[in-house]
């Protein structure tokens, strides 16, 4: 069985009798242009530049924090003791649910006020007569 016949330059990559091109093709870098090449160089130096500021950033906010950590007072005292609540039968209430209700109702207003609309603020009626 033979091999197909290739145009001249083009060996199959299993073909162990084939000899590579002479002369035929341009030698090509491996590393691209010069100009690509240096244009790697400062792309990975920029980033490496660039990571190294962001660690020295975050020393710098770590050392701050550990700063101010230091500097808090440490257990600081309440300057107000609080005063203890009386327990309330009404689990809701205690878990603050509904709101602590007086066991007698407080008098409500009576006369015009009880049945007058609650209108919102409509600002003055005339104006200032600072301006």
């Amino acid at each position: 069985m033979a091999l197909p016949v290739l145009p001249k330059g083009m060996a199959r990559f299993f073909d162990s009798k084939a000899r590579a091109p002479s002369g035929d093709l341009p030698p090509i870098p491996l590393g691209g242009t010069p100009q690509q090449a240096m244009n790697r160089l400062q792309v990975g130096v920029g980033v490496l530049i660039g990571v190294l500021m962001l660690v020295g950033l975050a020393s710098v906010i770590q050392n701050q924090a550990d700063e101010a950590e230091r500097n808090a007072v440490p257990e600081a005292a309440a300057t107000n003791i609080p005063e203890p609540k009386p327990k309330s039968a009404d689990p809701l209430v205690e878990a603050g649910v509904v709101p602590d209700l007086p066991a007698t109702p407080t008098p409500g207003p009576t006369g015009s006020a009880a049945t007058a609309p609650v209108m919102p603020e409509q600002g003055t009626s005339r104006p200032s007569s600072g301006q």
